[in-house]
């Protein structure tokens, strides 16, 4: 997998985002396809392929994900009513760029999180 990923030129600034928060472990920004009304992207910053390269060294940046999210659910209004936190893996999981990223969606109703397939 690449060293290099659309995520890696957000957190440079080297190609535009709706940054929402920045520090030295975590990059958060709007999706540029929202599936809610509130859906942002909170991503480390160094590069994590997938869940499965996760080591115990990342677990200071994998927590600083949470607070943001935390923090940008209050700040957005959502916290109250609730919200989904989603990281997805792989290809089944759905997961399309090779960089972990936690999606914060939230703003509406959200319903099931899976329907069952036949």
């Amino acid at each position: 997998m690449s060293e290099e990923t659309i995520f890696s030129k957000i957190i440079r600034r080297e190609i535009p985002a709706d940054i929402l928060y920045q520090d030295d472990l975590v990059t958060a920004f709007r999706d540029i396809q929202p599936q809610a009304p509130t859906h942002i992207l909170i991503i480390p910053n160094h590069l994590i392929p997938t869940a499965n390269d996760i080591k115990a060294s990342d677990e200071k940046a994998l927590g600083r994900m949470m607070s943001v999210a935390a923090k940008l659910a209050e700040e957005a209004g959502i916290a109250e009513d609730g919200y989904r936190l989603i990281m997805n893996c792989n290809k089944h999981g759905g997961q399309e760029v090779y960089h972990i990223h936690m999606h914060l969606v939230g703003g509406q109703p959200l319903g099931p999180i899976l329907t069952r397939q036949s």
